[in-house]
């Protein structure tokens, strides 16, 4: 008999094609948000959960599934699963990583570039039918080539963001818990600082690490005041990394030239104040979202889930102790 397994949101059909293989599939094709008890009761007699970041896993919802042996996550991220009570549980729980690096990478890019040369106000612009006449002075950005570039979060996606720097010839900062191999420093002509010397020296601050208590507002009040008053913010990380509010402030009084958003805290509702601002671009948290990355995320997830349920150890694993639970 095939194990039960629930998709949370819609994927595509080679994924569901897949997971029908070996598993008995039930799946929210409409893409409707399952409310936290429609998940639960959705949940309940399954083996297995494919999810998205939307999704909250958390003690409650493991009650009301007490067969669950497996959630996999199609995002690198998890901050959404509660990984402990999973683990606690014996409940196997896998992400997504590797996939979506250099798409993610490419869109930071995007918005910095965005963010420097000022694209969505022109765009609005044009759009509005406000642009009578050439000026030598008219919209002014500023260079991304030769500035200097600081990454807090240098891991796989970080380091795909620095080598694209190269093209650039873009110094790069870097603040990140453990220092890389100095043959990697050097091919990505890097230098590991401590934050506050990142925040004060970068001309663009690219935010890509997790989001976790320790890392909730990293950058708040304190942080945004001691950038350049012509930096720019890039965040593509997770919302609450950084201090919206306070990063409203920055924006609003130029403590800091502009900003690059794909994620917000409370998203998908986010702070009215970033509507306000034009020197903020803002995306829905589509840092990923191409067609061949999102593909390849939802085959992962659903590979990382058959493995699960069909007694082996899933290729990207978060929390072994549950094997042993």
């Amino acid at each position: 008999m095939k194990p039960a397994i629930l998709v949370t949101r819609e994927v595509f059909d080679d994924t569901l094609a897949f997971l029908a293989e070996s598993c008995d599939v039930e799946s929210n094709q409409t893409d409707l948000i399952l409310a936290p008890d429609e998940l639960a009761l959705r949940a309940a007699g399954k083996e297995g959960i494919l999810c998205c970041l939307t999704d909250a896993i958390d003690a409650k919802l493991l009650a009301a599934a007490p067969n669950l042996k497996a959630v996999a996550n199609i995002a690198v991220g998890y901050n959404n699963i509660d990984v402990a009570a999973c683990t606690a549980r014996g409940v196997m729980v896998t992400n997504t990583p590797g996939v979506l690096d250099d798409s993610t990478a490419d869109f930071a890019w995007a918005l910095m570039m965005a963010a420097a040369r000022r694209v969505a106000e022109l765009d609005a612009t044009i759009r509005a039918g406000k642009w009578t006449h050439w000026q030598l002075k008219q919209w002014m950005g500023i260079d991304v080539h030769g500035a200097t570039l600081g990454i807090i979060g240098m891991g796989r996606i970080g380091q795909a963001i620095a080598r694209r720097a190269t093209g650039f010839d873009m110094p790069v900062l870097y603040c990140n818990r453990t220092q890389l191999p100095a043959v990697v420093e050097k091919r990505l002509n890097a230098r590991w600082v401590s934050k506050g010397e990142l925040l004060a020296q970068a001309d663009f601050v690219v935010l890509q690490l997790p989001y976790s208590k320790e890392t909730h507002h990293l950058i708040g009040a304190p942080e945004l005041a001691t950038m350049k008053p012509s930096a720019i913010l890039v965040n593509t990380a997770r919302g609450g990394v950084v201090d919206d509010e306070a990063l409203i402030d920055a924006l609003r009084s130029g403590r800091i030239r502009a900003a690059g958003l794909d994620v917000f805290e409370g998203e998908p509702r986010l702070n009215p104040g970033f509507l306000t601002l034009d020197n903020a671009v803002l995306a829905p948290h589509v840092a990923s979202s191409t067609d061949a990355t999102r593909a390849r995320m939802a085959m992962t997830a659903a590979k990382n889930l058959v493995a699960a349920l069909s007694g082996a150890v899933p290729p990207n694993l978060l929390n072994h102790d549950a094997i042993k639970t």
